[in-house]
């Protein structure tokens, strides 16, 4: 490979992560076909062509024991990319969300030279605000995603541009309900619930049952009820087929088409993460749902400085989408929920009125061409 040609290091640890690269790196190629890159990222990274040195499916864990389990695969990763940092450094280092991993990266890009820019703020506003120093250190350019969290960067010094969010381009859903329901294969006339339990691996052995349980509930108060299972692209079906087998209720499992299936459905039962946001921007009303390890529960708790752990409901300012969390989030409770969203019209209508609004504060089209252009300008010594 000729020295002319720029090299970008980009990492995406998790799904949503591998969504955003993708769009990034295309928008980025649009601009300069000759850019390299190569990283850690997912299924649709490398659609995207970028060469993934290591899978985020493999990097895609939450929690203090979780990562103490995956340590090995976490440390081996840090340590490839440790090499090519100092022994044949990129022309950038592009970061994306993962703060634990990311972070610690960054160091070593410092260290050698290497510029970064980050996309995807760590969640500091929320938990761990003493890291903002940490961040003004190592990070050369913070592209964030939230109008909020412009200020929170520029007070610390931190050069820092507010993009917009990704996903107002990337949730687009033309087809209505009937004919979403139909592409899917399913009856449009029955009440349909999506079961959404995550895009990690130990998420979805602690979720997945818990959502089980609750879709018996419902099946018990509705016998015609219709369930559509999502899959990752950080998980393959043999991960969630175990978790369903045993508990005698029909799952349709549909991988890719994520924003029609969430048109198809009626009511969502999600974990915390960006797929509330999603739910929300197609309009869906859920119940946000999670639980971690106790360790890991009393960790967190004593950290996080909001209300509402759905990212939705943080945008929104207030509780649109009901949470249930650890010893909150039983099948009774969850059930009793969705039923109410299934059976009450105005209840359900007045969730889907506030989802509206959440549209309306994310800013413009267009975060993925902004962030490449932010990309081209430190890549060509012009940093805004």
């Amino acid at each position: 490979m000729g020295k002319s040609v720029k090299r970008v290091m980009i990492v995406a640890g998790e799904a949503s992560g591998d969504n955003y690269g993708a769009e990034l790196s295309k928008a980025a190629l649009c601009i300069n076909p000759e850019l390299s890159f190569f990283g850690i990222g997912g299924s649709r990274m490398r659609e995207a062509g970028v060469e993934t040195l290591i899978d985020s499916a493999d990097m895609a864990v939450v929690g203090l024991v979780e990562v103490l389990r995956h340590f090995g695969v976490i440390s081996a990763a840090f340590r490839k990319l440790r090499k090519i940092l100092l022994t044949d450094p990129p022309s950038l280092l592009v970061l994306i969300d993962y703060p634990g991993f990311n972070l610690r990266l960054a160091q070593i890009a410092k260290k050698a030279g290497v510029k970064v820019l980050y996309y995807i703020s760590p969640q500091i506003w929320a938990w761990r605000q003493g890291r903002v120093k940490k961040i003004a250190r190592l990070v050369d350019r913070m592209a964030v995603i939230f109008p909020f969290e412009l200020s929170f960067y520029e007070s610390a010094g931190i050069p820092a541009t507010f993009v917009g969010h990704p996903l107002i381009e990337m949730v687009k859903v033309s087809a209505d309900r009937r004919s979403a329901a139909e592409n899917m294969g399913i009856d449009p006339s029955k009440r349909t619930v999506g079961l959404f339990p995550g895009s990690r691996h130990g998420e979805i052995t602690r979720m997945l049952p818990l959502i089980m349980d609750t879709a018996k509930l419902l099946k018990e108060r509705f016998p015609d009820i219709q369930f559509l299972l999502p899959l990752a692209s950080t998980l393959e079906l043999c991960d969630v087929a175990p978790l369903i087998k045993g508990k005698k209720i029909d799952v349709k499992i549909v991988q890719g088409n994520i924003y029609e299936l969430i048109r198809a459905i009626d009511a969502a039962i999600s974990v915390s993460g960006t797929v509330t946001l999603e739910i929300a921007l197609v309009g869906t009303p859920m119940a946000i749902i999670y639980k971690l390890s106790p360790i890991t529960y009393q960790f967190a708790k004593r950290l996080i400085k909001v209300d509402n752990i759905g990212l939705c409901n943080i945008i929104a300012g207030k509780t649109v989408a009901r949470e249930f969390i650890q010893n909150g989030a039983t099948p009774e409770n969850i059930a009793s929920e969705i039923g109410k969203i299934l059976s009450d019209k105005e209840y359900s209508a007045s969730i889907r009125k506030e989802f509206e609004l959440i549209r309306q504060k994310l800013g413009e089209p267009g975060a993925s061409r902004r962030v490449a252009g932010l990309l081209i300008d430190m890549l060509e010594g012009r940093d805004r």
